[in-house]
């Protein structure tokens, strides 16, 4: 997508787990720390809400919820610092 911004790593997100543990709230990038220390089967089950939505690599929509997938495609957030 040639007008994608860059991954606003500060923004407010929750991370949910559909098995029904307690969401996390946090930055995003604290959010996708977390679901990368998350299992196979925690990691798909896990989903992120955004408080803006990010455009879709493929799709002209853009999206609030990342799927595990989405979440994997971010790569990793950069150094806190």
């Amino acid at each position: 997508m040639a007008d994608a911004k860059p991954v606003d790593w500060d923004q407010p997100a929750t991370l949910i787990d559909l098995d029904g543990t307690a969401p996390f709230m946090g930055p995003l990038a604290e959010c996708v720390r977390h679901f990368a220390a998350f299992t196979a089967k925690a990691k798909a089950d896990a989903r992120i809400l955004l408080t803006q939505p990010m455009p879709r690599p493929i799709r002209r929509t853009r999206t609030w919820l990342l799927d595990p997938d989405a979440i994997s495609a971010l790569g990793e957030p950069p150094a806190k610092g």
